[in-house]
């Protein structure tokens, strides 16, 4: 089952990725493509709930796509969508944050 995405907008695309876990999910899925929602969180130390909010502003902002297998969401990065609205935006941020 695919949960369905966001539209690309520059000012949500910029709120989701004005947190530091935000970023350090982005991160991890920019250099290990689709993970387990508990996979990109790891080595973090946040609550469920929390992560789960993280994870919706991310979507809301059409900055992933995500698909259930059984009882966990597998995240993708929408790195090509991302490219072509906002071109290098992702590699200014990305360069510039250290997980």
């Amino acid at each position: 089952m695919l949960v369905e995405t966001a539209p690309l907008r520059l000012e949500t695309v910029l709120y989701a990725l004005s947190d530091p876990v935000r970023l350090h999910i982005v991160q991890n899925l920019a250099e290990r493509g689709e993970l387990a929602c508990y996979a990109a969180v790891a080595g973090l130390d946040i609550a469920k709930s929390t992560q789960s909010h993280h994870y919706r502003i991310l979507r809301e902002a059409g900055l992933i796509a995500q698909r259930k297998e059984g009882v966990c969401f597998i995240s993708r990065l929408r790195r090509p969508d991302i490219d072509a609205c906002f071109p290098g935006l992702l590699d200014a941020v990305l360069s510039n944050f250290k997980v």
